[in-house]
């Protein structure tokens, strides 16, 4: 740990050195202005072009309000079940193909689509019934105007009368608009088989139908319905497809935060998608779908992604480094475990199996007649009788029986038949001598010696 502590210091002050950087050259980016020319027409923006007022005010009336963050293939599923589906604005992100063929479907299944926008996708206005819906843009903000500021949003523009009483009328008397409105145009689509023969060509502006209803508080009329409408044309139109239907608004201004509050927007919003079952703002296409990263999206535009980034190509350099040999191989330290007795058993184990006495008569004979010649004052090599007659005056041993037991070892080493009896005696013999003169060899060869001859 300690020879590793400089390293370790080291590689703590660079991250400190990358986060400092870091910190200090980051500039805090203000917040975008919001702007007519890109509004963020989102629910969980709080601005002005934003609609999360309105999201707001629908859940704490107690209507079922949510916001779609999948694709809007998932409407079709039956654990869905959206009632009303709402895009607003000019949405980041644009409706593919396929993800329009659902919108659509669901629609034709009984679901209401309400869409509010100045030039809505021309795919979810699809022509039905022999009419096409399309929008016409009166005036293009400009990119100075302040969507915060009333005055500028609503300059010399006359509060719009609803046309007729209809559900989305309701408790509404004045609807205030922006001045950069846009009015519906209802054409008619050729029909063969018209049996009243009207033979308009497409594109020509026909008067909408008035909601005349039947008895059971159906529409009699396959045309759109116009709910609100000024001079310039119609500005909320509604049309069935299959079984649901398709509402347009062209002025997101209305539902915005910055507008839903004057006259009586509010009624008009509450009306247009309040709904007894669920109600879900379009999410997705405002860049806010589950396929983005909620982590890196939270800290999207701070220093903390840089800092992660470069702390985890410091890891991968140090690992790389570490990893890497920068001299030559050296062999791993081998730590020997044996015993030092282990190879004692080893041939001892050995001489038993192949009943070689004679060597562990050998080693036993060996050792112990040095340290006679020793103890008796004569050299290794002088005769059994010298060795014994030396020893017998300087003990009480018997000079015949020791020199009959040297004699009997060096018989069975020269190759005298010998069994593990005798073996075993002539040791037990040698260590009474041995005994009795008072040698004692070291505590290790005495155990070794012993464990030779006893194995």
């Amino acid at each position: 740990m300690r020879q590793n502590l400089g390293f370790i210091v080291t590689v703590v002050l660079l991250i400190g050195l990358l986060i400092a950087i870091n910190s200090a050259t980051y500039v805090t980016q203000r917040e975008q202005r919001d702007s007519e020319i890109t509004p963020n027409r989102s629910s969980y923006h709080s601005g002005p072009t934003g609609t999360r007022a309105l999201y707001d005010l629908l859940s704490e009336s107690g209507f079922s309000v949510m916001r779609w963050r999948d694709s809007p293939q998932k409407l079709l599923s039956d654990s869905a079940r959206v009632n009303t589906f709402v895009v607003v604005g000019n949405t980041r992100l644009p409706f593919e193909e396929e993800q329009t063929d659902s919108i659509l479907l669901w629609v034709q299944r009984g679901g209401r689509l309400v869409v509010v926008d100045r030039s809505p996708e021309s795919a979810l206005l699809p022509a039905t019934e022999g009419w096409r819906i399309g929008t016409q843009l009166q005036n293009m903000p400009p990119f100075d105007i302040d969507p915060g500021s009333v005055d500028q949003m609503t300059d010399k523009v006359v509060p719009v009368d609803p046309v007729q009483p209809t559900p989305f009328t309701r408790n509404v008397l004045k609807v205030m608009p922006s001045q950069f409105f846009a009015t519906v145009h209802v054409s008619a689509v050729p029909r063969q088989d018209d049996e009243h023969g009207t033979s308009d060509e497409e594109g020509e502006y026909l008067e909408p139908a008035v909601d005349e209803e039947s008895a059971e508080g159906e529409p009699t009329s396959p045309a759109p319905v116009v709910h609100l409408s000024n001079a310039k044309g119609p500005l909320l139109v509604d049309y069935a497809l299959g079984h649901g239907r398709i509402v347009v608004l062209t002025d997101p201004y209305i539902i915005s935060n910055g507008g839903i509050g004057l006259v009586d927007n509010v009624h008009l919003a509450i009306n247009l998608i309040g709904s007894d079952g669920l109600i879900a703002f379009d999410e997705f296409h405002q860049g806010r779908g589950f396929t983005s990263n909620p982590i890196i999206a939270y800290f999207e535009g701070t220093p903390v992604l840089a800092v992660f980034g470069q702390i985890a190509l410091l890891v991968l350099v140090v690992v790389w480094t570490k990893g890497r040999r920068f001299a030559r191989p050296l062999p791993l330290p081998r730590v020997d475990r044996r015993s030092s007795l282990e190879f004692v058993a080893s041939m001892a184990e050995l001489q038993q199996r192949t009943g070689a006495f004679d060597l562990a008569i050998e080693n036993v004979y060996t050792r112990i007649r040095r340290v006679l010649a020793r103890q008796a004052g004569v050299d290794y090599n002088s005769s059994r009788a010298e060795i014994a007659s030396r020893l017998s005056i300087r003990s009480n041993i018997d000079a015949k029986k020791l020199e009959t037991l040297m004699r009997q070892c060096e018989e069975a080493i020269n190759g005298e038949p010998l069994n593990e009896r005798q073996a075993v005696q002539l040791v037990r013999r040698l260590r009474e001598v041995e005994r009795a003169l008072g040698l004692r060899l070291r505590s290790r060869d005495t155990k070794q010696l012993g464990e030779r001859v006893t194995v």
